[in-house]
């Protein structure tokens, strides 16, 4: 998949296109949806297929006291967005000025004019230009003035349940992850590198790996089953989200036990699965007692892989 940053970076000459239109943060089955559409219909009309999706949220830059933490950076949104099969990305720089562009002027400007689309996909829900005043039927009216068609996705539901970046946050926000898992069509992940740590975790028998993560962690605060992938290869891991309270400690950090793993982690990028929560962060009475606690979860954790 080709990735253009910036409508001044796409090239004029390029040829008509299916556009997908959206954030698509977390890249969930709603977003796979409309995807999905762009692509078989540029295959049924011969052109490039294309995700158009805007960075930073739109919440960030005009209210950013408001604004959602991500599901994905921008990099794994693009990466996942590579895994539907599209033929390109045009990543949108979401400014003040281009919040202030009416909707007609964009659809005008920027979807038949720059990229001359031959059709557009949206979600059911889509809004687009100055106070986000343009929807679907806005959008519907004006490709016909312009010469392009518009297909709009119905909501999609995963156990009666409509999927969205916002039911995903809650989930993993409330610990429930393997419920944002089923939203999102894939285990939540997270990416980030091995730090330096204060080493108590060989000290207990269970070496970890600190993370520093590419972007603030989502999931609530306690132990989880997890799979670590590294260069390619995948361990199982038991991950703690939390404080540390048994050490007496107040921030916020994020440890892997790689099981089975021997080797040097320190620098290694590792991309976490978060698969099930195990138990809430507990303070423990002794040293013994966290010990004891963590060959519990161990054991969780490798039950969890046998089914």
């Amino acid at each position: 998949m080709w990735i253009v940053r910036g409508l001044e970076s796409y090239p004029p000459d390029a040829p008509p296109v299916v556009a997908a239109l959206g954030i698509f943060d977390g890249v969930h089955l709603a977003h796979r949806a409309i995807l999905a559409t762009a692509v078989e219909r540029g295959r049924d009309l011969r052109v490039p297929s294309i995700a158009c999706t805007f960075d930073p949220h739109p919440t960030e830059v005009l209210q950013p006291d408001r604004a959602p933490r991500p599901i994905s950076t921008l990099d794994e949104r693009l990466e996942l967005i590579a895994s539907t099969g599209v033929d390109g990305a045009l990543v949108l720089r979401f400014t003040r000025e281009l919040a202030v562009i009416e909707a007609e002027a964009f659809v005008r400007d920027v979807l038949a004019g720059r990229l001359k689309v031959r059709e557009v996909v949206v979600g059911y829900n889509h809004t687009f230009g100055r106070g986000a005043r343009g929807n679907v039927t806005l959008l519907a009216e004006l490709g016909d003035q312009l010469g392009f068609r518009v297909h709009v996705t119905p909501p999609f539901e995963v156990d009666g349940v409509p999927v969205s970046s916002t039911a995903i946050r809650a989930a993993l926000q409330s610990g429930n992850v393997e419920g944002a898992a089923r939203l999102l069509g894939r285990a939540y992940t997270v990416n980030g590198q091995v730090v330096q740590g204060a080493g108590r975790g060989r000290t207990l028998g269970f070496p970890t790996a600190n993370l520093a993560l590419d972007r603030p962690l989502l999931a609530r605060s306690g132990v989880y089953a997890c799979d670590a992938e590294m260069d390619g290869a995948t361990w199982q891991a038991v991950v703690n989200v939390g404080v540390r309270p048994t050490f007496g400690e107040d921030r916020l950090a994020v440890e892997a036990h790689v099981l089975d793993f021997a080797g040097e982690l320190y620098g290694r990028r590792i991309r976490v699965a978060f698969l099930r929560r195990l138990r809430d962060e507990s303070r423990f009475p002794s040293v013994d007692a966290l010990r004891q606690q963590i060959a519990s979860d161990v054991a969780s954790a490798r039950r969890l892989r046998r089914g």
